[in-house]
């Protein structure tokens, strides 16, 4: 874990987060974390209903008995105000995943707030979408997440340019202290702004990372919803606005999913049109062709025949 410097000191809580992250990354914990229509089917088998292992109370959100932890971790855990009592039992609120050798807070299961911060199978994606792209443009002098959730982009996007400044936006607060956090403990000193997109946030920037929401939500949960186009008008929305932020040689690496209607998908065509419009060259590609199938029995999908996860480079001319 990186010193704590005058100028970003941590509530104590926060410090005890960092305190554990490095606890557990120095143990080797590693935990992946699944689909949550996965993750409910693991957690209903019938020897589920107890923890018997650190991953099962950090990534598999199980009650524990008090004498499972370690003593020293467990104190951890309670001053980082992230133990809760379920039942006779206690239950962890948060989870710590694995993701390109770091580790990862975020919501506990399951994701039902509206303040929860998701991590799961599209932030694998992601960050290997990120990871494929991210070296081959122009240097990063500054660089932003757009609804940064837990702050995994910005902390792949920034591994190739160690000294990019780092922004981080997102509506929930308490995904942004995540971020923060996640990011504190991969060596980044990062900016978080709580806002939506980039409004409010001045300048250019060298890089910009998104992984909106795109799923047509009925319950609108902030982290699910991406509005019209069966879920995928956030994306279009996020694209336009950095569309018009990139600096000269910048570029948006933006992975979300397309609602595929009788062959036809809408966000390729409005994601054209918006490079077009902001001068941008655009190159999108599928990066898995099936996601989310349970999403095609609920109600606003009567004429989707898929999900798609797809990566858009929009790119801006040196």
């Amino acid at each position: 874990m990186p010193p704590e410097s005058p100028e970003q000191a941590w509530a104590p809580p926060d410090a005890a987060l960092l305190r554990l992250l490095a606890r557990l990354q120095a143990d080797g914990y590693r935990f992946v974390t699944v689909t949550p229509s996965t993750h409910a089917r693991v957690v209903k088998r019938g020897d589920r209903a107890e923890a018997r292992s650190l991953r099962d109370v950090l990534g598999w959100s199980l009650p524990f008995a008090a004498d499972l932890p370690p003593p020293d971790l467990l104190a951890l855990m309670r001053e980082a105000g992230v133990v809760e009592r379920r039942g006779a039992r206690l239950a962890a609120n948060v989870r710590v995943s694995s993701l390109h050798g770091r580790l990862f807070l975020h919501s506990a299961f399951p994701t039902d707030r509206p303040d929860s911060v998701f991590l799961g199978p599209d932030s694998y994606r992601f960050a290997d979408f990120i990871a494929a792209e991210a070296e081959a443009g122009s240097p990063v002098r500054r660089l932003a997440e757009i609804g940064a959730g837990a702050g995994v982009g910005a902390v792949v996007a920034a591994g190739p340019s160690p000294g990019a400044e780092v922004l981080l936006t997102d509506v929930n607060p308490e995904a942004l202290r995540l971020a923060r956090l996640n990011a504190a403990a991969a060596g980044l000193d990062v900016q978080a702004v709580r806002t939506s997109g980039l409004d409010g946030v001045e300048g250019p920037f060298d890089l910009i990372v998104a992984n909106p929401p795109y799923i047509a939500d009925p319950e609108g949960l902030t982290y699910r919803d991406g509005g019209g186009l069966h879920g995928g008008q956030m994306a279009v929305d996020w694209a336009r606005a950095a569309a018009g932020r990139l600096a000269p040689g910048g570029r948006l690496l933006l992975y979300t999913g397309a609602a595929i209607v009788d062959g036809r998908d809408d966000v390729r065509a409005a994601l054209q049109e918006t490079a077009a419009d902001a001068g941008c060259a655009l190159r999108y590609r599928e990066i898995d062709p099936d996601v989310f199938g349970e999403q095609l029995d609920l109600p606003g999908y009567e004429d989707v025949e898929r999900i798609a996860a797809v990566g858009a480079v929009l790119s801006r001319a040196p």
